[in-house]
Protein backbone atom coordinates (compact mmCIF):
# COMPACT_ATOMS: atom_id res chain seq x y z
CA UNK A 1 0.00 0.00 0.00
CA UNK A 2 1.93 3.57 -0.88
CA UNK A 3 0.02 6.01 0.74
CA UNK A 4 -3.38 6.11 -0.73
CA UNK A 5 -3.69 3.84 -3.49
CA UNK A 6 -2.20 0.34 -4.50
CA UNK A 7 -0.20 -0.53 -7.42
CA UNK A 8 -3.13 -1.88 -9.42
CA UNK A 9 -4.94 1.16 -9.25
CA UNK A 10 -3.73 4.74 -10.28
CA UNK A 11 -6.77 6.71 -9.68
CA UNK A 12 -6.15 9.96 -7.28
CA UNK A 13 -2.92 9.07 -6.54
CA UNK A 14 -0.92 12.32 -4.80
CA UNK A 15 2.44 13.95 -5.39
CA UNK A 16 3.76 16.53 -3.09
CA UNK A 17 6.88 18.54 -4.74
CA UNK A 18 9.34 20.61 -2.34
CA UNK A 19 11.17 23.10 -3.88
CA UNK A 20 13.10 25.77 -1.82
CA UNK A 21 15.15 27.86 -3.94
CA UNK A 22 12.42 29.25 -6.11
CA UNK A 23 8.58 30.08 -6.25
CA UNK A 24 6.21 28.30 -8.65
CA UNK A 25 5.15 28.61 -11.27
CA UNK A 26 8.05 30.70 -11.76
CA UNK A 27 10.57 27.17 -11.41
CA UNK A 28 9.57 26.71 -15.07
CA UNK A 29 11.63 23.04 -14.89
CA UNK A 30 9.45 22.19 -11.71
CA UNK A 31 6.07 23.86 -13.36
CA UNK A 32 6.34 21.50 -16.75
CA UNK A 33 6.78 18.38 -13.74
CA UNK A 34 3.69 19.25 -12.35
CA UNK A 35 1.82 20.14 -15.86
CA UNK A 36 3.14 16.56 -16.58
CA UNK A 37 2.34 14.84 -13.88
CA UNK A 38 -1.79 16.31 -13.26
CA UNK A 39 -2.33 15.16 -17.38
CA UNK A 40 -1.25 11.77 -16.38
CA UNK A 41 -3.61 11.87 -13.54
CA UNK A 42 -2.17 12.94 -10.58
CA UNK A 43 -3.43 15.35 -8.15
CA UNK A 44 -0.22 17.72 -7.42
CA UNK A 45 0.70 19.53 -4.31
CA UNK A 46 3.17 22.22 -4.34
CA UNK A 47 5.44 23.75 -1.68
CA UNK A 48 8.01 25.97 -1.91
CA UNK A 49 8.78 30.02 -1.18
CA UNK A 50 6.66 33.03 -1.86
CA UNK A 51 7.91 35.22 -5.00
CA UNK A 52 8.53 39.21 -3.92
CA UNK A 53 7.03 40.25 -7.14
CA UNK A 54 5.23 37.21 -8.51
CA UNK A 55 4.11 34.24 -6.92
CA UNK A 56 3.22 36.15 -4.13
CA UNK A 57 -0.56 34.23 -2.65
CA UNK A 58 0.03 32.23 0.00
CA UNK A 59 -2.57 29.28 -1.46
CA UNK A 60 -3.53 29.34 -4.83
CA UNK A 61 -4.26 26.75 -7.49
CA UNK A 62 -3.51 27.37 -10.71
CA UNK A 63 -4.41 24.67 -13.72
CA UNK A 64 -5.59 22.47 -11.50
CA UNK A 65 -1.91 22.45 -9.50
CA UNK A 66 -2.33 23.24 -5.50
CA UNK A 67 0.88 25.60 -4.44
CA UNK A 68 1.44 26.34 -0.93
CA UNK A 69 3.97 28.87 -0.49
CA UNK A 70 5.84 30.41 3.00
CA UNK A 71 7.64 33.73 3.25
CA UNK A 72 11.21 33.15 2.67
CA UNK A 73 13.88 35.83 3.24
CA UNK A 74 17.09 34.99 1.05
CA UNK A 75 20.38 34.03 2.69
CA UNK A 76 22.30 37.24 4.14
CA UNK A 77 25.83 37.39 5.76
CA UNK A 78 27.25 33.92 5.54
CA UNK A 79 26.77 30.79 6.36
CA UNK A 80 24.32 32.27 9.60
CA UNK A 81 22.41 34.01 7.04
CA UNK A 82 21.96 30.35 5.30
CA UNK A 83 21.41 28.49 8.75
CA UNK A 84 18.34 30.97 9.22
CA UNK A 85 17.02 30.91 5.51
CA UNK A 86 17.05 26.51 5.47
CA UNK A 87 15.66 26.47 9.21
CA UNK A 88 13.15 28.88 7.85
CA UNK A 89 12.16 26.65 5.17
CA UNK A 90 12.21 23.54 6.74
CA UNK A 91 9.72 24.72 9.26
CA UNK A 92 7.69 25.79 6.78
CA UNK A 93 7.67 23.21 4.73
CA UNK A 94 6.93 20.30 7.71
CA UNK A 95 4.16 22.60 8.63
CA UNK A 96 2.47 22.86 5.14
CA UNK A 97 3.26 19.00 4.51
CA UNK A 98 0.96 17.92 7.68
CA UNK A 99 -1.72 20.58 5.94
CA UNK A 100 -1.39 18.56 2.73
CA UNK A 101 -1.98 14.98 4.34
CA UNK A 102 -0.95 11.43 3.05
CA UNK A 103 0.68 11.71 -0.46
CA UNK A 104 1.94 8.63 -2.42
CA UNK A 105 5.63 10.46 -3.44
CA UNK A 106 7.62 13.03 -2.05
CA UNK A 107 9.34 14.75 -5.04
CA UNK A 108 12.46 16.69 -3.21
CA UNK A 109 14.09 19.63 -5.74
CA UNK A 110 17.44 20.86 -4.51
CA UNK A 111 19.39 23.11 -3.75
CA UNK A 112 19.86 22.83 -0.89
CA UNK A 113 20.28 18.96 0.27
CA UNK A 114 18.23 19.48 2.76
CA UNK A 115 15.08 18.62 1.84
CA UNK A 116 15.17 14.85 2.53
CA UNK A 117 14.40 15.68 6.14
CA UNK A 118 10.82 16.57 5.53
CA UNK A 119 10.81 13.58 3.13
CA UNK A 120 11.94 11.05 5.36
CA UNK A 121 9.28 12.30 7.30
CA UNK A 122 6.33 11.55 4.84
CA UNK A 123 8.41 7.88 3.71
CA UNK A 124 7.77 7.03 7.57
CA UNK A 125 4.35 7.50 6.52
CA UNK A 126 3.98 5.29 3.08
CA UNK A 127 5.39 7.89 0.84
CA UNK A 128 8.16 7.20 -1.74
CA UNK A 129 11.00 9.76 -2.14
CA UNK A 130 12.09 10.83 -5.52
CA UNK A 131 15.12 13.06 -5.57
CA UNK A 132 15.20 15.76 -8.39
CA UNK A 133 18.99 17.18 -8.78
CA UNK A 134 19.24 20.57 -10.22
CA UNK A 135 22.41 21.13 -9.06
CA UNK A 136 25.39 19.23 -7.66
CA UNK A 137 25.82 21.12 -4.35
CA UNK A 138 29.18 20.06 -3.74
CA UNK A 139 30.23 21.45 -7.01
CA UNK A 140 28.28 25.07 -6.39
CA UNK A 141 29.66 25.22 -3.12
CA UNK A 142 33.43 25.20 -4.55
CA UNK A 143 32.46 27.53 -7.73
CA UNK A 144 30.70 30.04 -5.97
CA UNK A 145 32.55 30.13 -2.57
CA UNK A 146 36.83 30.40 -3.17
CA UNK A 147 37.24 28.45 0.49
CA UNK A 148 38.54 25.20 -0.90
CA UNK A 149 37.27 21.79 0.62
CA UNK A 150 36.76 23.13 4.48
CA UNK A 151 34.40 21.93 6.98
CA UNK A 152 31.34 23.55 5.47
CA UNK A 153 32.02 21.84 1.67
CA UNK A 154 32.06 18.08 3.95
CA UNK A 155 29.35 19.11 5.36
CA UNK A 156 27.71 19.29 1.83
CA UNK A 157 28.87 16.39 1.04
CA UNK A 158 27.56 14.42 3.99
CA UNK A 159 24.25 16.02 3.17
CA UNK A 160 24.08 15.11 -0.62
CA UNK A 161 25.01 11.35 0.45
CA UNK A 162 22.19 11.41 3.14
CA UNK A 163 20.21 12.70 0.29
CA UNK A 164 20.89 9.90 -2.39
CA UNK A 165 20.63 7.29 0.85
CA UNK A 166 17.00 8.52 1.54
CA UNK A 167 15.96 8.54 -1.91
CA UNK A 168 13.73 5.65 -3.89
CA UNK A 169 14.48 7.21 -6.89
CA UNK A 170 16.97 9.99 -8.46
CA UNK A 171 16.28 12.45 -11.29
CA UNK A 172 19.07 14.21 -13.34
CA UNK A 173 18.89 16.43 -15.14
CA UNK A 174 21.63 15.03 -17.80
CA UNK A 175 24.26 12.08 -18.47
CA UNK A 176 26.87 13.71 -16.14
CA UNK A 177 24.54 13.98 -12.98
CA UNK A 178 23.34 10.42 -13.99
CA UNK A 179 27.11 9.64 -13.62
CA UNK A 180 27.43 11.51 -10.01
CA UNK A 181 24.35 9.25 -8.95
CA UNK A 182 25.73 6.19 -10.06
CA UNK A 183 29.13 6.84 -8.65
CA UNK A 184 29.23 9.22 -5.76
CA UNK A 185 25.62 8.37 -4.91
CA UNK A 186 26.11 4.80 -5.06
CA UNK A 187 22.62 4.59 -6.73
CA UNK A 188 21.28 1.65 -8.53
CA UNK A 189 21.25 2.25 -12.69
CA UNK A 190 17.39 1.45 -12.40
CA UNK A 191 16.63 4.08 -10.19
CA UNK A 192 17.99 7.12 -11.74
CA UNK A 193 16.21 8.70 -14.93
CA UNK A 194 17.45 11.43 -16.95
CA UNK A 195 14.96 14.47 -17.22
CA UNK A 196 16.30 16.95 -18.78
CA UNK A 197 14.75 20.62 -18.49
CA UNK A 198 13.53 21.95 -21.90
CA UNK A 199 11.96 25.65 -22.87
CA UNK A 200 8.28 25.48 -23.34
CA UNK A 201 7.34 25.52 -26.73
CA UNK A 202 4.22 27.26 -26.57
CA UNK A 203 6.10 29.90 -24.50
CA UNK A 204 9.24 30.72 -26.28
CA UNK A 205 8.83 30.94 -29.95
CA UNK A 206 10.05 34.07 -32.41
CA UNK A 207 8.54 37.02 -33.26
CA UNK A 208 9.20 39.71 -35.69
CA UNK A 209 12.78 41.15 -35.09
CA UNK A 210 12.17 44.85 -33.77
CA UNK A 211 15.13 47.09 -34.78
CA UNK A 212 15.08 49.71 -32.58
CA UNK A 213 15.90 47.42 -29.57
CA UNK A 214 19.50 47.73 -31.10
CA UNK A 215 19.58 51.33 -30.03
CA UNK A 216 21.13 52.65 -33.25
CA UNK A 217 23.32 49.82 -33.90
CA UNK A 218 23.35 47.52 -36.64
CA UNK A 219 23.67 44.00 -33.78
CA UNK A 220 22.70 43.52 -30.86
CA UNK A 221 24.13 40.87 -28.21
CA UNK A 222 21.65 38.78 -25.79
CA UNK A 223 22.40 37.56 -22.37
CA UNK A 224 19.65 35.88 -20.54
CA UNK A 225 19.91 34.58 -16.95
CA UNK A 226 20.81 34.80 -13.39
CA UNK A 227 23.28 36.86 -12.46
CA UNK A 228 25.29 35.02 -9.52
CA UNK A 229 28.86 34.81 -9.10
CA UNK A 230 29.38 31.92 -10.96
CA UNK A 231 27.11 32.43 -14.05
CA UNK A 232 30.12 34.60 -15.78
CA UNK A 233 28.31 38.10 -16.54
CA UNK A 234 31.99 39.30 -16.08
CA UNK A 235 33.63 37.25 -18.36
CA UNK A 236 30.94 38.50 -21.02
CA UNK A 237 31.39 42.31 -20.05
CA UNK A 238 35.48 41.77 -20.08
CA UNK A 239 35.05 40.17 -23.22
CA UNK A 240 32.82 42.85 -24.77
CA UNK A 241 35.37 46.02 -23.58
CA UNK A 242 37.91 43.31 -26.19
CA UNK A 243 35.50 43.26 -28.88
CA UNK A 244 35.61 47.29 -28.55
CA UNK A 245 39.15 47.34 -27.44
CA UNK A 246 40.80 44.97 -29.21
CA UNK A 247 38.85 43.37 -32.32
CA UNK A 248 37.69 47.00 -32.80
CA UNK A 249 34.26 46.32 -33.16
CA UNK A 250 31.96 49.34 -31.80
CA UNK A 251 28.81 48.04 -34.36
CA UNK A 252 26.90 46.67 -31.35
CA UNK A 253 24.43 46.89 -28.56
CA UNK A 254 24.04 44.39 -26.15
CA UNK A 255 21.30 43.63 -23.31
CA UNK A 256 21.54 41.76 -20.49
CA UNK A 257 18.82 40.28 -18.98
CA UNK A 258 18.04 38.70 -15.65
CA UNK A 259 18.59 39.65 -11.92
CA UNK A 260 21.03 37.78 -9.30
CA UNK A 261 23.47 38.28 -6.50
CA UNK A 262 25.66 39.93 -8.19
CA UNK A 263 23.23 42.26 -10.42
CA UNK A 264 24.32 45.21 -8.97
CA UNK A 265 28.42 44.88 -9.11
CA UNK A 266 28.09 43.81 -13.19
CA UNK A 267 26.35 46.75 -13.72
CA UNK A 268 29.29 48.54 -11.28
CA UNK A 269 31.51 46.58 -13.73
CA UNK A 270 30.31 47.72 -16.98
CA UNK A 271 30.53 51.30 -15.71
CA UNK A 272 34.50 50.64 -15.14
CA UNK A 273 34.95 49.16 -18.49
CA UNK A 274 33.71 51.93 -19.84
CA UNK A 275 30.35 50.15 -21.26
CA UNK A 276 27.62 51.74 -20.19
CA UNK A 277 26.46 53.40 -23.23
CA UNK A 278 26.59 49.79 -25.37
CA UNK A 279 25.23 47.89 -22.34
CA UNK A 280 21.87 47.40 -20.91
CA UNK A 281 20.98 45.61 -17.90
CA UNK A 282 17.50 44.97 -17.87
CA UNK A 283 16.55 43.22 -14.53
CA UNK A 284 13.81 40.25 -14.91
CA UNK A 285 11.19 41.04 -17.34
CA UNK A 286 7.65 40.09 -19.33
CA UNK A 287 8.02 36.51 -20.99
CA UNK A 288 7.06 38.56 -23.74
CA UNK A 289 10.07 41.69 -23.73
CA UNK A 290 12.26 38.78 -23.48
CA UNK A 291 11.03 37.19 -26.42
CA UNK A 292 11.58 40.26 -28.23
CA UNK A 293 14.97 40.70 -27.23
CA UNK A 294 15.96 37.14 -28.53
CA UNK A 295 13.99 37.46 -31.69
CA UNK A 296 15.74 40.87 -32.38
CA UNK A 297 19.21 39.52 -31.21
CA UNK A 298 21.84 38.29 -33.31
CA UNK A 299 24.56 36.23 -31.21
CA UNK A 300 23.36 34.85 -27.91
CA UNK A 301 26.19 34.71 -25.20
CA UNK A 302 26.65 31.97 -22.90
CA UNK A 303 29.77 33.06 -21.05
CA UNK A 304 29.79 30.54 -17.82
CA UNK A 305 33.20 30.14 -16.92
CA UNK A 306 34.84 26.47 -16.41
CA UNK A 307 34.41 25.14 -12.90
CA UNK A 308 33.40 22.31 -11.29
CA UNK A 309 29.68 23.19 -11.57
CA UNK A 310 29.34 24.59 -15.07
CA UNK A 311 30.86 22.12 -17.23
CA UNK A 312 28.62 19.27 -16.04
CA UNK A 313 25.22 21.83 -15.64
CA UNK A 314 23.14 22.28 -18.20
CA UNK A 315 22.21 25.71 -19.05
CA UNK A 316 18.57 26.98 -19.31
CA UNK A 317 19.72 30.25 -21.01
CA UNK A 318 21.09 27.76 -24.08
CA UNK A 319 17.91 25.82 -24.47
CA UNK A 320 15.98 29.31 -24.66
CA UNK A 321 18.51 30.45 -27.26
CA UNK A 322 18.29 27.67 -29.16
CA UNK A 323 14.74 27.51 -29.42
CA UNK A 324 14.47 30.95 -30.66
CA UNK A 325 16.70 30.28 -33.35
CA UNK A 326 19.61 31.85 -32.12
CA UNK A 327 23.69 31.21 -32.82
CA UNK A 328 25.06 30.94 -29.68
CA UNK A 329 29.02 31.84 -28.10
CA UNK A 330 30.07 29.52 -25.47
CA UNK A 331 33.31 28.85 -23.71
CA UNK A 332 34.18 24.95 -24.04
CA UNK A 333 31.95 22.88 -21.35
CA UNK A 334 31.36 19.48 -21.31
CA UNK A 335 27.41 19.63 -21.11
CA UNK A 336 27.19 22.99 -23.14
CA UNK A 337 28.34 20.64 -26.06
CA UNK A 338 26.10 18.08 -25.42
CA UNK A 339 22.88 20.22 -25.38
CA UNK A 340 23.88 22.97 -28.04
CA UNK A 341 26.20 20.68 -30.35
CA UNK A 342 27.12 23.10 -33.76
CA UNK A 343 24.15 25.55 -32.42
CA UNK A 344 27.55 27.17 -30.90
CA UNK A 345 30.83 27.62 -31.31
CA UNK A 346 33.12 27.52 -28.20
CA UNK A 347 36.25 29.67 -26.75
CA UNK A 348 38.40 27.73 -24.69
CA UNK A 349 37.32 27.68 -21.08
CA UNK A 350 37.54 31.46 -19.75
CA UNK A 351 39.32 32.53 -22.53
CA UNK A 352 37.66 36.00 -23.08
CA UNK A 353 39.80 37.50 -25.67
CA UNK A 354 38.73 34.49 -28.13
CA UNK A 355 34.78 34.70 -26.95
CA UNK A 356 35.32 38.30 -28.14
CA UNK A 357 37.00 36.78 -31.55
CA UNK A 358 34.14 34.53 -32.03
CA UNK A 359 31.32 37.54 -31.29
CA UNK A 360 32.96 39.16 -33.95
CA UNK A 361 33.17 36.17 -36.86
CA UNK A 362 29.26 35.56 -36.16
CA UNK A 363 28.22 38.94 -36.71
CA UNK A 364 30.40 38.88 -40.19
CA UNK A 365 28.23 35.83 -40.83
CA UNK A 366 24.81 36.34 -41.27
CA UNK A 367 24.43 32.41 -43.42
CA UNK A 368 26.25 30.56 -40.43
CA UNK A 369 23.93 32.64 -37.71
CA UNK A 370 21.40 31.46 -39.95
CA UNK A 371 22.26 27.67 -40.05
CA UNK A 372 23.30 27.32 -36.56
CA UNK A 373 19.82 28.70 -35.39
CA UNK A 374 17.89 26.05 -37.77
CA UNK A 375 20.23 23.24 -35.53
CA UNK A 376 19.26 24.51 -32.32
CA UNK A 377 15.38 24.75 -33.20
CA UNK A 378 15.84 21.05 -34.57
CA UNK A 379 17.66 19.93 -31.61
CA UNK A 380 14.96 21.16 -29.27
CA UNK A 381 12.14 19.76 -31.34
CA UNK A 382 14.02 16.14 -31.95
CA UNK A 383 16.29 14.79 -29.05
CA UNK A 384 16.10 17.80 -26.48
CA UNK A 385 12.31 17.93 -26.40
CA UNK A 386 10.47 18.27 -22.90
CA UNK A 387 7.86 15.19 -24.51
CA UNK A 388 11.25 13.10 -24.34
CA UNK A 389 11.45 14.13 -20.88
CA UNK A 390 8.12 13.89 -19.57
CA UNK A 391 8.27 10.13 -20.93
CA UNK A 392 11.49 10.36 -18.49
CA UNK A 393 9.64 11.64 -15.76
CA UNK A 394 6.53 9.08 -15.98
CA UNK A 395 8.47 6.20 -16.17
CA UNK A 396 10.46 7.35 -12.86
CA UNK A 397 7.30 7.53 -10.91
CA UNK A 398 6.54 4.73 -12.07
CA UNK A 399 9.22 3.10 -10.88
CA UNK A 400 8.69 4.77 -7.34
CA UNK A 401 5.33 3.31 -6.98
CA UNK A 402 6.77 0.16 -8.51
CA UNK A 403 4.49 0.17 -11.35
CA UNK A 404 4.52 -2.73 -14.14
CA UNK A 405 4.31 0.11 -16.40
CA UNK A 406 4.52 3.95 -16.14
CA UNK A 407 1.08 6.34 -15.72
CA UNK A 408 1.27 8.57 -18.71
CA UNK A 409 -2.03 8.95 -20.83
CA UNK A 410 0.00 9.41 -23.89
CA UNK A 411 2.64 6.94 -23.97
CA UNK A 412 1.17 4.00 -21.46
CA UNK A 413 4.07 1.86 -22.86
CA UNK A 414 7.18 4.03 -22.81
CA UNK A 415 9.75 3.15 -20.14
CA UNK A 416 13.04 4.87 -18.84
CA UNK A 417 15.15 1.99 -17.54
CA UNK A 418 17.41 4.43 -15.51
CA UNK A 419 18.22 6.25 -18.77
CA UNK A 420 17.33 8.76 -20.73
CA UNK A 421 14.47 8.34 -23.30
CA UNK A 422 16.44 9.90 -26.23
CA UNK A 423 19.98 11.59 -25.73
Amino acid sequence: MLGNTTSGDRRDRRALILVENLSVPFDRRVWQECTTLRDAGWTVHVICPQGSKRDTEPEVEIDGVRIHRYPLRAATGGPAGYLQEYGTALWHTLRLARKVGPVDVVHACNPPDLLFLPALWLKRRGARFVFDQHDLVPELYLSRFDRGKDLLYRAVCALERRTYRAADIVLATNESYRDVALLRGGKRPADVFVVRSAPDIDRFHPVPSEPELKRGKPHLLCYLGVMGPQDGVDYALRALAKLRDEVGRTDWHAVFVGAGDAFDAMVELSHKLGLSEQVQFTGRIPDADLVRYLSTADVCLSPDPHNPLNDVSTMNKVLEYMVMGRPIVSFDLREARVSAGDAAVYAPANDEAEFARLIALLLDDPEKRALMGKIGQERISGPLSWRNSQRSLLAAYAAACRDDAPASADDPTAQGGGRTVER
